[in-house]
This record gives structure tokens, sequence and C-alpha cells, in this order.
């Protein structure tokens, strides 16, 4: 996994007029917080962020984050996870953004995207492939993170399932106390809701 250069200033003052005049800068208001971190209130620019979630192509972006003064002086750098994203919920504009600070030398729980591989069987018969949960939770080194969780879907039938359980990785944890369906293969509709229903009663009625 690869990090990002990603630069941040302090933010002194807070509030909604301050996010708005940031906005207007194409900047927003962001956190950096961590284990052994105290919250430290930031503005970054909107941008950055966009790019680097372009680039990386992933849900969670890892970063090196260079934090500066108020004149543009370094003040510290350090590693963290974009943990978080406010969107707004019409024009999709950033409002804010959360840094959590980890250590690459420790393992980090990240969301990694699933990604069924093949063409199942079951598909070929007519079936319909469904994703039941498309991120996992994983736990593993911050700079071995995979792109995604790949899934051989090829043996799947009509009506089989991947359950989380059966998914491993190597060097990679995907924690669950509930041994939860990701994929699972269902047979399509032949009609009309409740038609079938009707066929079943009639030929119970004349038996």
């Amino acid at each position: 996994m690869e990090l990002f250069e990603l630069k941040a200033n302090i933010r002194e003052n807070t509030g909604k007029g301050t996010a708005r005049k940031l906005r207007m800068n194409e900047s927003i208001p962001a956190v950096l917080y961590g284990p052994k971190t105290e919250p430290i209130s930031l503005t970054v620019h909107s941008k950055l962020i966009e790019n680097a979630f372009k680039e990386s192509e992933r849900s969670q972006v890892l970063v090196n984050l260079t934090v500066l003064d108020a004149d543009g002086k370094e003040i510290r750098t350090c590693p963290a996870i974009i943990k978080d994203v406010q969107l707004s919920p019409l024009s999709k504009e950033l409002l804010h953004t959360d840094f959590m600070e980890i250590d690459l030398s420790k393992k980090v729980r990240v969301n990694v995207p699933v990604e069924p591989i093949g063409k199942s069987k079951g598909v070929e018969l007519g079936g319909l492939l469904q994703v039941i949960r498309r991120e996992l939770e994983v736990f593993c080194m911050p700079l071995e993170t995979p792109e995604s969780i790949q899934v051989d879907i090829t043996n799947l039938d009509v009506g089989d399932s991947v359950h989380v359980h059966e998914i491993k990785v190597d060097g990679i944890e995907i924690p669950s106390d509930v041994n939860f369906t990701v994929i699972t293969i269902v047979a399509p509709k032949s009609g009309p809701a409740g038609e079938g229903e009707e066929e079943d009663e009639g030929t119970e009625a004349s038996a």
C-alpha cells in the first residue's frame, strides 16, 4: 500500500463560519487524532483529498501527513489513515475529514473491497450474483493492505454462498464473530411476485 504525501495546516478557529470561509478557498476542516495523539484541528485542501482517493482507488487511504503552522513551518510528520470523510448530501462536496495517526510497525483495522473473480457455473445457468458485503474489515500491517479481497466464484452453483470464515488471505486477518454471507448465487425470478405461490396452491387443491 502506497503512502501519499499530504500537507495540512494548523486550524486555530472553529465553527460554521470558519468552515464556510475555508470551503470558499477550496479547503476543508480536518482533525488528526490517534491512540497517543491529542486531537489537532487542521485545514487541508479538498483537491488533495480527492486526488488521494482517485489515485489509490481504495476506500481508506494511507498518507504521510505533514502538519504546518501558520507560517508554513513544519511542526510534525506522521503516517495516518484518512479514516472518515463527510460529504454534502446533495452536492457530494467534501465537508470534513478525519486523519488517524498510525504506527507502521503495528497492525491496523481497515476496510477492503470484495472482488469476485471467475464466472460461476450458477450464473451461466441463469443465476444472479449477489455481493452481500462489498467491503470487509481486515487486520493487517498498514503497508501490506491489499487493494481488494479476491473471492473465486467459479464453482458456485445456484443457491451456493461464500461465508466470511471461508475466505483466507496470506498475512491478513479477517476478524468476525459471526460467519456471515459475503457472496451468494440466487435463482432468477421466474415471474411476477406471488405467481409461483398461486400455482402451488392450485396443484394442492386438485390433489
